[in-house]
């Protein structure tokens, strides 16, 4: 049950500062390269719950809606799309190979805290071969570019659908 009457009206969105796409295609199409090139040969599920953690850690509203639609579209359960901001409390929700994964995503996106740490690190090796790791890195690094073009333009989230933006 909502807590919205009829009339209790929503916040206004707020407006875009940018559209980055069309001021800087050049960069974009790039970043759209590096999408695409990240996410080869990697569990599709695994790469929606990677996003979702690093967004949730960027505060990327605008991200956050379009991977949470995409896992929810993919069959990933609303439960640990809901319970990945808890992750560490909700471990029993994901695989080893998924906490490995999620603990290196915020490794990778928190670096202020430092660097990532060796035995993270090890954990991650553990659970991936050498290129399947690589390519975790890669997508880690990929949607920490979008967040941070997403946050920065205010990039409003709301009117993603499932498979809108489908490449490679």
């Amino acid at each position: 049950m909502s807590n919205h009457s009829a009339s209790t009206a929503l916040a206004a969105a707020h407006t875009p500062r940018m559209q980055l796409a069309k001021l800087a295609p050049e960069f974009y199409k790039a970043v759209i390269g590096l999408e695409i090139a990240s996410k080869k040969g990697l569990d599709p599920a695994l790469v929606e719950l990677v996003k979702i953690r690093a967004s949730q850690v960027n505060h990327c509203a605008f991200c956050l809606d379009m991977h949470t639609k995409d896992a929810l579209a993919a069959g990933e359960s609303v439960e640990r799309v809901v319970q990945l901001a808890a992750w560490e409390e909700s471990r029993h929700f994901y695989t080893e190979k998924e906490l490995a994964a999620i603990e290196l995503t915020e490794a990778v996106t928190v670096l202020t805290d430092g660097f990532v740490p060796d035995e993270v690190y090890a954990r991650a090796a553990a659970h991936f071969e050498e290129a399947e790791l690589a390519q975790l890195i890669a997508v880690i690094a990929t949607i920490n570019v979008w967040n941070r073009i997403g946050v920065t333009t205010r990039s409003t989230p709301g009117h993603y659908t499932p498979g809108q933006y489908q490449q490679g």
